[in-house]
């Protein structure tokens, strides 16, 4: 009889319907089973002997919330028959419930040696915590994790103990992952933590991948993957990658009807075995990125979300460096304009801009792992090593500035100059005009501490409140050169310092300028939007040690946005 070895996870929900994802021991019929009768099957499917499903659930009731179960060819296997946690539930807020939106990155999994984490408390096990406390109370109703859901490059001692049973680590790539078998491994150990097993059981999640689910500076240069190319180990490592998200984590990304016209789902499950076909679309993906898009768009009543792959939709070439392939980018402003002039009949919330006609959405949610606006001195340095990079100054300093990129992980939206424009002006655009909505919020993670900050254009003044919010690390460590280091370059003598390096590298004023209205904040984190009509309120909250031993989320800041 199959087991679940891994899940459930809630992952796409909407007013009827629901996804809920598993990981099973063998191969069975998956079953979600809901109190108020809506239920859903699915037969599991195969990759590299592990087996899965994603079940659809049908016929739920808008603004309810329902109690669920999991059945593995008719038996029972979730909740457990001991478990310490509320039932799960499959809930489907209304408009008027509002929407709240927890967001973070970075979260190495690495279990507490001896008891004691050393990194600090995980603040999505203090968040789940506090759910089931109070399984009624205010809880998310999506969390959104913007990257490195697992890290690759980075394992915990035990990983690395069951890795050196099955090769020697004396051999590249050592003690990091290396196929798919591996990659499992790292979900398995991630997922399989009771706190957030059940919390990723009862808040739906999107999700999106940043380097290290993949390696540490994923595609930041030409001249890297060529390096990486050169390899005997990076081809398997990034096919198995790239199959290991399209399983743990896009798939639930997706709408049912999304899924059902999507030709490598239906090629996995019409197999006996689809790990072929899987192998075969993530080579593609390698050798033509433009061909996959991992980007993708969810609409939460009049909250459109965007994530956005700043990873693998890259153009790397010096000569026509973007962040986003001119597909992806066409794809992310289509997206972004769709609905965006539609004529309104005034705000539902009471809220600013009543009188205005209204677009598809109140609130434009851009989620990128990395950073648009970063502190000035960072984004002064990163495009100044763009343009060496690019032979402003000649070979010599292509060459320095090639090393120094790698060294200095120089790769945000700030190293792809053009790039960092365009996003400014598309976003100016969406916020401006009659249909525009009241916040334009960029979500982000990567650099291992929150901020807010505000841009604003020359000539030109956006009806929307915009703003970056960076939220990270959910748990890892904050080196003291890392807090040093950023809270540096926001300063008024950094900022001058940039311009300095800018100057050299002939670089042209950036389109849009900002100033940090909040942070830097260190510490592991959760941010919360919370979306009503059209206002918006921010939410930081920092996982600290109580001193009886307990953990829990402490408000480092609390203000509105709109």
């Amino acid at each position: 009889m199959a087991e679940l070895r891994l899940g459930p996870l809630l992952r796409y929900t909407d007013g009827s319907c629901a996804t809920v994802w598993v990981e099973t021991s063998g191969p069975c019929t998956a079953e979600v089973r809901c109190a108020d009768g809506a239920r859903g099957t699915a037969r599991t499917f195969r990759i590299a002997g592990h087996h899965y499903a994603l079940v659809p659930v049908g016929g739920l009731t808008p603004g309810t919330a329902t109690e669920y179960e999991v059945l593995l060819d008719g038996a029972s296997v979730w909740p457990p028959p001991d478990s310490r946690f509320p039932p799960s539930v499959i809930a489907t807020p209304t408009d008027d419930d509002g929407l709240r939106v927890a967001f973070c990155s970075c979260r190495w999994a690495a279990p507490p040696a001896g008891g004691k984490d050393p990194v600090g408390p995980d603040a999505l096990d203090t968040l789940s915590a506090r759910v089931a406390a109070d399984p009624e109370g205010v809880r998310p109703d999506v969390l959104l994790l913007l990257g490195d859901q697992v890290y690759a490059d980075e394992i915990s001692d035990a990983t690395r103990r069951w890795i050196a049973d099955r090769r020697d680590l004396d051999r590249p790539p050592g003690d990091q992952v290396a196929d798919y078998e591996e990659y499992t491994r790292l979900y398995y150990e991630s997922w399989l933590d009771p706190e957030v097993r059940w919390l990723l059981s009862t808040v739906p999640s999107c999700m999106i991948f940043d380097d290290h689910d993949v390696i540490d500076d994923w595609n930041t240069s030409a001249a890297w993957l060529a390096d990486m190319r050169t390899t005997d180990w990076w081809q398997e490592r990034l096919l198995s990658g790239l199959m290991s998200y399209w399983v743990y984590q896009q798939l639930g990304n997706l709408s049912p009807d999304e899924l059902t016209a999507d030709p490598l789902y239906a090629a996995v499950r019409e197999t006996p075995d689809g790990t072929d076909a899987l192998r075969a679309f993530a080579a593609r993906a390698d050798a033509d990125p433009a061909s996959v898009r991992w980007s993708y768009r969810r609409d939460f009543g009049r909250t459109r979300l965007l994530m956005v792959d700043s990873r693998a939709a890259r153009v790397l070439e010096e000569d026509r460096r973007t962040m986003l392939d001119p597909g992806e980018a066409a794809w992310l402003r289509e997206q972004i304009m769709e609905g965006r002039d539609e004529g309104g009949s005034g705000d539902e919330g009471g809220g600013k801009g009543a009188e205005a006609g209204r677009g598809a959405y109140d609130h434009l949610l851009i989620g990128t792992s990395l950073p648009w606006l970063l502190p000035h001195l960072v984004h002064d340095v990163e495009a100044w090593n763009a343009a060496m990079c690019g032979g402003e100054r000649g070979e010599r300093w292509a060459r320095r500035g090639e090393r120094i990129r790698r060294g200095a992980d120089l790769e945000h939206w700030s190293a792809f100059p053009s790039s960092f424009d365009a996003l400014g002006d598309l976003i100016a655009e969406a916020g401006t005009g009659p249909g525009a909505p009241a916040t334009v919020s960029v979500l982000s993670g990567d650099v291992h501490h929150a901020y807010v900050a505000e841009p604003s254009w020359p000539g030109r003044a956006p009806d929307a409140r915009v703003a970056q919010l960076t939220c990270s690390p959910v748990h890892n460590s904050v080196p003291l050169s890392i807090r040093l280091g950023f809270r540096f370059g926001w300063s008024a003598p950094a900022r001058a310092l940039g311009r300095r390096i800018a100057r050299h590298g002939r670089c042209a004023p950036p389109a849009v300028s900002w100033r940090r209205t909040g942070g830097p904040w260190f510490g592991n984190q959760i941010m919360t939007l919370t979306l009503r009509g059209r206002s918006a309120r921010l939410r930081l909250e920092q996982a600290r040690a109580n001193r009886d031993g307990t953990n829990a989320l402490r408000t480092i800041t609390d203000r509105e946005l709109a």
